[in-house]
C-alpha cells in the first residue's frame, strides 16, 4: 500500500493505548488526530476533583518501571521529565483478619525473613521462584509482548522456542505456587494479581508469574500528584510530537469503501485518514461502529470470550484521618476461592466480597485537604450483572463495617464526598463490553494470535489497540499494545 509523503492517521480513545499509538506515528511523520469521546484524556485512567479532593477513576497501582522508562526513551525523554516518582515502602498491606495483617516490604531481604516467618523454608523457595518469575519477565515483557501476534511464524524466536518450557505456557499458576509454597497467606499473596486482573489461578498461565516479579522484585511505585499525572505526562509528550486531540468526538462510522478505510464520522464532521486505528472498546468499534459487512467476529464469538472483572467502585472524602491503613490495602479477610468463584464459575454479587481500599492521601498530600483522606474502594465482581443503587449501597454498607472494624473508629459519619461507580458507568462512558474493567482474561485460549487481532481481516487500514486485544490488559501492556500497533501500521507503508 503506497501512501502519500505525510500520511495521516486518526486514533480513536485517548487511554494510554490510544496515546501510545498515536505518538508513536507522530515521531514517524504522520500527521495524527486522536479523538476522544470524552471530556479529557486517560480512557479509564481519568481523574476528577471534587470539594478539594483528586480522584484518580481507575488504574492505582504502578508497577512495571521499565516498561514506562523505555516508553519515553523511545522519544528521547525520561519518566522524571513529567512525573516523579516515589517507591512505597511497604508496597502494600494484605489484611487477613482482626489484627491479623502482613506488610509486603520494598526490601528482597526483609521480604524474604517474611516469608520464612509465615513458612520455614520458603525463604530459599521464594529465591528461586523470582528466578524464574525474571526470566518469564524478561522473555515475556521484552519479547512476547512485543509481538503483533498475527501469525505462528512470529514465535519462532530462538529465546522464545528454547525457552518455550520455562514460560509454563501449559502449567496453571496455581499448580505452579503450590510447588513452592503452602502456607495459605503466601499462596494468596502469590495469587492476588492474577485474581483481580484476568482469571482464577486455575484457569491462568503460569506465565503469569512475571506479575510477582514485578510485584515482588520491581516493587510498587507513586507517581506524585495521582496516576493521571501519567496521562498528562503522555498527553505533553503526544502534543510535542504532534499529536492533535480533539475531546468530546465520539466516532460513529468508520468510512469503508472498497474494503478500504478513507477516515471516520463524528457529530463534528468526517476526518479522512491513511490509516484508523481503533483504541476504544474493541467489541464496540468492531460490532456497532462498523458497519456489518467489514465485521470479522461474529456475536457469537465475542459471547464466547472470558472476560475478565467488572469492578464495583466507591471514591470518598473523609474529614478526619484513617488508622491502620497504608496506601494500598488488600482485604483477603474472607474466602479468596468463594469470591473466584463467584466472579468467573457462578457469576453474581459477591457473598462476602474480597476488596481493595486505596488510601493515596497517606503518601501525597495533595489530592486531600488538610487532615484529610481520600479513599478510593473497589470489589472485583462478575461483568453483565445488573448495579442499581440498592446493590451499590449495600456493599458499600458491607464494606463500611469491615472498615471500621479494621480501623477501630467510625467512618461513615465523616464521609464529606461519596461517588459510586460499576457496570453501566463502564458501559456508558466506555463502551465497555459487558461492562468489564479490565478486558479479556489472561486464559491460555486468550493468549498472544488465541486474542482478537489487532489488523482488521476485511478492512486493510483499519487497526485495533487496548485491552481486548495483545498483549492484554493493564497499564503497561497498554502502552506497549500502542506501540506494537503502530509498528504494524507503518510496516504497511512499506508495502
Amino acid at each position: 500500500m503506497a501512501f502519500s509523503a505525510s500520511p495521516s492517521a486518526v486514533v480513536i480513545g485517548a487511554g494510554f493505548a490510544g496515546l501510545s499509538a498515536a505518538t508513536t506515528l507522530a515521531q514517524a511523520g504522520w500527521q495524527v488526530t486522536l479523538l476522544e469521546k470524552n471530556s479529557g484524556p486517560g480512557g479509564r485512567a481519568r481523574v476528577f476533583e471534587a470539594q478539594g479532593f483528586t480522584f484518580d477513576m481507575g488504574p492505582s497501582w504502578y508497577w512495571m518501571p521499565d516498561v514506562f522508562e523505555q516508553y519515553f526513551a523511545k522519544f528521547g525523554k525520561r519518566v522524571a521529565d513529567y512525573y516523579d516518582l516515589v517507591r512505597l515502602d511497604p508496597a502494600y498491606r494484605v489484611i487477613f483478619g482482626p489484627d491479623d495483617l502482613v506488610d509486603i516490604p520494598a526490601d528482597r531481604a526483609e521480604l524474604r525473613q517474611l516469608f520464612e516467618r509465615l513458612e520455614p523454608g520458603s525463604g530459599p523457595r521464594l529465591d528461586a521462584f523470582l528466578a524464574q518469575a525474571a526470566y518469564k519477565y524478561e522473555v515475556g515483557i521484552n519479547k512476547f509482548v512485543h509481538l503483533p501476534s498475527r501469525s505462528l511464524t512470529e514465535f519462532l524466536d530462538w529465546d522464545i522456542v528454547k525457552g518455550a518450557l520455562r514460560l509454563d505456557l501449559l502449567q496453571s499458576m496455581s499448580k505452579h505456587a503450590r510447588k513452592f509454597f503452602s502456607h495459605p497467606k503466601l499462596l494468596k499473596i502469590i495469587e492476588f494479581p492474577v485474581l483481580f486482573l484476568g482469571a482464577t489461578p486455575e484457569n491462568t498461565p503460569a506465565l503469569y508469574s512475571l506479575m510477582n516479579y514485578a510485584d515482588l522484585a520491581l516493587g510498587t511505585w507513586y507517581p506524585r500528584g495521582g496516576m493521571h499525572q501519567i496521562v498528562r505526562g503522555l498527553v505533553a509528550l503526544a502534543q510535542e510530537q504532534g499529536v492533535h486531540i480533539e475531546y468530546n468526538q465520539e466516532v460513529t462510522e468508520i468510512v469503508v469503501e472498497n474494503g478500504h478505510t478513507t477516515g471516520v464520522r463524528t457529530a463534528a464532521g468526517f476526518y479522512p485518514a491513511d490509516a484508523v486505528v481503533a483504541g476504544a472498546d474493541y467489541q464496540h468499534i468492531e460490532q456497532q461502529v462498523l458497519a456489518p459487512e467489514y465485521r470479522h467476529y461474529s456475536p457469537q464469538y465475542w459471547n464466547s470470550r472470558v472476560m475478565a472483572p467488572s469492578s464495583l467502585l466507591f471514591y470518598l472524602g473523609v474529614n478526619r484521618k484513617l488508622d491502620k491503613l497504608l496506601h494500598h490495602n488488600l482485604f483477603f479477610d474472607e474466602d479468596f476461592g468463594q469470591h473466584a468463584r463467584e466472579i468467573y464459575e457462578q457469576p453474581q454479587w459477591p457473598s462476602r466480597p474480597l476488596f481493595y481500599a486505596s488510601v493515596p492521601s497517606r503518601t501525597d498530600p495533595t489530592v486531600a485537604p488538610a487532615g484529610q483522606e481520600n479513599l478510593f474502594l473497589l470489589i472485583p465482581v462478575a461483568h453483565s450483572l445488573d448495579d442499581p443503587e440498592a446493590t451499590r449501597e449495600k456493599y458499600y454498607n458491607l464494606l463500611m463495617d469491615r472498615l471500621e472494624a479494621h480501623c477501630g473508629h467510625p467512618i461513615r459519619a465523616h464521609v464529606v464526598f461519596k461517588r459510586s461507580y460499576a457496570h453501566r458507568d463502564f458501559v456508558a462512558d466506555y463502551h465497555s463490553f459487558k461492562g468489564n474493567a479490565y478486558g479479556l482474561a489472561n486464559t491460555l485460549g486468550q493468549t498472544a494470535i488465541l486474542k482478537p487481532s489487532l489488523k482488521s481481516k476485511k478492512v486493510d487500514n483499519l487497526y485495533f489497540t487496548g485491552q481486548l486485544t495483545v498483549p492484554g490488559p493493564g497499564v503497561p501492556p497498554s502502552l506497549i499494545s500502542g506501540q506494537v500497533v503502530a509498528g504494524e501500521v507503518l510496516k504497511e507503508m512499506q508495502k
